[in-house]
């Protein structure tokens, strides 16, 4: 038998380790979905209609000169989801044989969950950018609850990859 203090997740609770993986993967779809699919509808004064997504947003913002802004929606909405996305596949197959790196990243995972709902912040950001003039109509469509159900999976799947490392270090530990 392996020693438990050697065991990553999915060898210890392979079921478990492959619905998790299952849940990334359709929330990683969920999330290139969001950022892709229309997310607003903007009127103005009855005769124009911009529809746009975050990437269509995203490059509207870069084409407008506004780098700083297009850097921290890019980031927060774009890059960081994906880079948790990808740590918490590999978190499920790694194999933890030093236990003070497992406390740090999951303490990691922990601190950076409380910035998962500032993804949809960003979202508001973005449309608070774009310049409306006096009268403006906003509808919100698909892409808004495709990327909204990515962020809450993502923060789902975090507290479930937490748990079993917690469970897989308690067996170590005993």
């Amino acid at each position: 038998m392996t020693d438990p203090a050697l065991q990553s997740i999915a060898d210890r609770f392979p079921r478990r380790a492959l619905a998790l993986r299952l849940l990334l993967l359709g929330t990683l779809v969920l999330l290139l979905a969001g950022l892709f699919a229309p997310i607003i509808t903007l009127e103005k004064l009855l005769f124009v209609h911009n529809t746009f997504s975050l990437a269509s947003g995203l490059v509207q913002l870069l084409g407008e000169g506004q780098v700083l802004v297009f850097l921290l929606v890019g980031g927060f909405s774009v890059l960081l989801p994906l880079a948790k996305l990808v740590v918490l596949f590999l978190f499920v197959g790694r194999h933890w044989a030093d236990r003070t790196r497992l406390h740090r990243y999951v303490g990691w995972m922990h601190r950076y969950g409380r910035w998962s709902m500032l993804d949809v912040f960003v979202v508001a950001v973005l449309v608070a950018t774009v310049k409306l003039g006096a009268v403006a109509n906003v509808q919100v469509h698909y892409g808004l609850y495709l990327f909204a159900a990515a962020v809450l999976l993502t923060m789902a799947a975090t507290a479930w990859v937490m748990r079993l490392a917690d469970a897989l270090e308690r067996e170590a530990g005993a």
